[in-house]
């Protein structure tokens, strides 16, 4: 598989990612920061961390790693979780992975949650 970073921003995303000689789509649902006894951390850098740690978990099961990210949609509760998200999320994938990436403002499933990623990656 090749990936190519379009327009990268230089800070580890891109406005578009090509991927070529794919052999593998993995399509990764929404994951929460909320852990597998259903705790949801009231800090939104914990909230951030723990959703991608759920990216990370589905990645994994898939065989793959942050590496294979092409895309990346991330839900936020508010705007004003963005330079939390934002900070969590240069920690997580630093310069590594350069997706496309998009924020959108939502309301989400459960009142607790301030954040939701959604991702596609490729092998």
């Amino acid at each position: 598989m090749k990936k190519t970073p379009i327009n990268p921003s230089g800070t580890g995303w891109a406005q578009a990612c090509a991927v070529d000689q794919a052999e593998r789509l993995v399509f990764i649902a929404g994951q929460v920061p909320q852990d597998r006894d259903g705790v949801v951390p009231s800090d939104i850098s914990d909230q951030c961390r723990l959703a991608w740690a759920n990216v990370v978990h589905q990645l994994e099961a898939a065989g793959l790693r942050l590496e294979n990210l092409v895309s990346v949609r991330v839900y936020l509760a508010d705007r004003q979780y963005i330079p939390e998200m934002i900070a969590v999320r240069n920690d997580v994938l630093g310069m590594r992975a350069e997706p496309a990436f998009t924020v959108v403002l939502a309301g989400l499933y459960d009142a607790r949650w301030c954040i939701e990623i959604e991702t596609v990656a490729a092998a």
